[in-house]
């Protein structure tokens, strides 16, 4: 997905802060599945929920305002309740990596407790039933 970085996104120095790439990711996240005939609303709404458990980060170049950038989202890992993607966001204008990071998220039910992924969701990730 794609696109452009606001005043809201910067911090004092004029770059985007480091925190927004995790608001970055997550709209990578929730586009990846979109693409493939999910809705994270209506996964929520039967019951699963996917919180992120570990989060790795490398910021290689800073993006500024007005910059278009385009977050890049790929399946490494899925197992019975988890699934783990890496993510990357480039300049559109000059293909520079600015960030690349490795998400794992849980799926949780009630008293987040974990629980299978579902069938719908392995499909998208690219994976049959475990």
């Amino acid at each position: 997905m794609e696109f452009r970085i606001y005043y809201e996104d910067t911090d004092a120095g004029g770059v985007v802060y480091h925190a927004r790439y995790l608001g970055f990711f997550e709209r990578g996240r929730c586009e990846f599945l979109r693409v493939r005939g999910l809705s994270v609303q209506e996964l929520v709404a039967r019951g699963f929920v996917f919180p992120v458990v570990r989060l790795e980060i490398d910021y290689r170049a800073p993006a500024v305002l007005d910059d278009l950038v385009r977050v890049e989202t790929e399946v490494l890992e899925v197992g019975k309740t988890s699934f783990t993607v890496g993510q990357q966001v480039v300049r559109v204008v000059d293909g520079r990596l600015l960030a690349a990071g490795r998400v794992r998220l849980v799926c949780v039910g009630p008293g987040m407790k974990p629980k299978r992924l579902p069938e719908e969701l392995l499909q998208a990730l690219g994976q049959e039933m475990p």
